[in-house]
Parts: structure tokens; C-alpha cells; sequence
């Protein structure tokens, strides 16, 4: 398979604080891959040292076999790496419809179009006028997913996204993931939720106190060495 992402020894600070350390990662074409980890894990500023939200000046880090560490945000995204960022951030002044083409603003070319959103999410289409903050928590994270694909990812960063959400909404918001993939969209997905990670992922890492934990296939690890990596209860195999 094709390596998107190659991520080699990744460190990163706030000040004097260390957050990560020494992060090896790969996402392959076509791939979920999924980071599970506790608060302050590291997971959110991982995502935003791919994204170029937090400084990797120096950094190892290649998106579709180019260097891609120290560049800007916006040529970061241009290049085909999308985030769903925690908490949504949709504009209170637009409206649904509004909101998803503002993902479209760099108008790379690709699979996904207003139809292909409205088609992956139906209930936006009958509310596209309305506010986006107006919507329910899961319809909100919709838009915010939607608003990203609009950009055409090669791949799609989702932190958090079930975050704040029932279990319903999480199954519906989650049953997309499949959808995206068949459109050529690899998904690294930040999760909490240890049994949706489990359920969605070709592959999961876990991150503890800034360093990779564990990492494997689903079906490969068992349920106490994830506990021992999520928790740092004894030695995770």
C-alpha cells in the first residue's frame, strides 16, 4: 500500500512543556487509522502539529512522500490534509450551506461536492438555510465533517467528533466513515471511545502521557493490554 503519512520521531512543546515525544506513525492509502488516549495524552496537539497549527520546524513528518514539516496551515490543507477540529467551529453568521463551501475555498479538485454531502448526510440538505449553530450537536459535527470534505482530502484528520454526542448520533455520525473511505478519503481519527475506535479502525495507536503506548490491528490486541496502554497499569505487550 501506498504510505500517505510517515511521521518519524515527533516531538513537541509549549514553552517549557514537553507534549510529545519521539512519535512514529504511518497512514496508508484507503486506511482508518485510529488514535485512542486519555486527556492530555497528546492526541489534539499531534493533530496539530500534522496540520501546521502548532510549530515542527526541524520535524520529520511527509504527507504523500513530501516534507511537509514548518509549512503553513493553509498550504498544509491545499495539499489534500483536512482537519475536523474538536468542538466543531462552525460559523454562527452562515448558514449549513455556507458553511460546507467555505471547505471548497481552495477548489481542489476531487469526489466530494455539495450533492456528495447531501447525499452522505441527508439531513443537512432539508436545513442548508438554516444557521449552523443552529442545528443539534450531531448535525453541527455533520457540517463540520462535511465542510472538510468539501476541501477533497487525500486524508481526513477527525478529532474527537463524537465528543458531547448519544450514542445514536455517534453510531449515525460513524456509519459515514465507511462512505468516505470508498471515495478514496483515508480517516485518522482521534477517539476517546475506545469500542468506536475498535469497531472503525484498520489499525489503532495509543498515545500515553505524549508517547506511542501500543499500537496494532484491532483484532490483534486484547482488551487488558489496550487498559495497560490507555492507563499505564503495568507493562502494555
Amino acid at each position: 500500500m501506498t504510505k500517505l503519512l510517515e511521521v518519524s520521531g515527533l516531538t513537541a512543546h509549549y514553552g517549557d512543556f514537553q507534549a510529545l515525544f519521539g512519535i512514529d506513525m504511518t497512514v496508508e492509502a484507503g486506511e482508518t487509522v485510529a488514535i485512542i488516549g486519555s486527556n492530555g495524552a497528546g492526541k489534539s496537539t499531534f493533530l496539530r502539529s500534522l496540520t501546521g497549527l502548532h510549530s515542527t520546524r526541524g520535524q520529520d513528518i511527509r504527507f504523500c512522500d513530501q516534507p511537509i514539516a514548518g509549512m503553513a496551515a493553509d498550504q498544509i490543507h491545499k495539499r489534500g490534509l483536512a482537519m475536523v477540529p474538536e468542538g466543531r467551529r462552525l460559523f454562527r453568521s452562515l448558514s449549513v450551506e455556507e458553511n460546507l463551501l467555505i471547505g471548497a475555498a481552495g477548489k481542489r479538485k476531487g469526489p466530494w461536492s455539495l450533492a456528495e454531502v447531501y447525499s452522505l448526510f441527508p439531513d443537512l440538505k432539508a436545513k442548508k438555510n438554516n444557521p449552523g449553530t443552529a442545528l443539534s450537536g450531531g448535525q453541527q459535527q455533520m457540517v463540520a465533517i462535511g465542510r472538510a470534505l468539501m476541501s477533497n482530502p487525500t486524508l481526513l484528520l477527525c478529532d474527537e467528533i463524537s465528543l458531547g454526542l448519544a450514542p445514536k448520533v455517534i453510531k449515525d455520525i460513524y456509519e459515514a466513515v465507511p462512505l468516505i473511505r470508498e471515495r478514496g478519503t483515508a480517516i485518522l481519527v482521534v477517539e476517546q471511545d475506545v469500542g468506536q475506535a475498535l469497531a472503525v479502525a484498520d489499525r489503532i495507536y495509543c498515545f500515553m502521557e505524549g508517547r506511542v503506548s501500543l499500537t496494532g490491528t484491532p483484532d490483534s490486541l486484547s482488551r487488558e493490554q489496550i487498559a495497560n496502554a490507555y492507563f499505564g497499569i503495568g507493562e502494555a505487550a
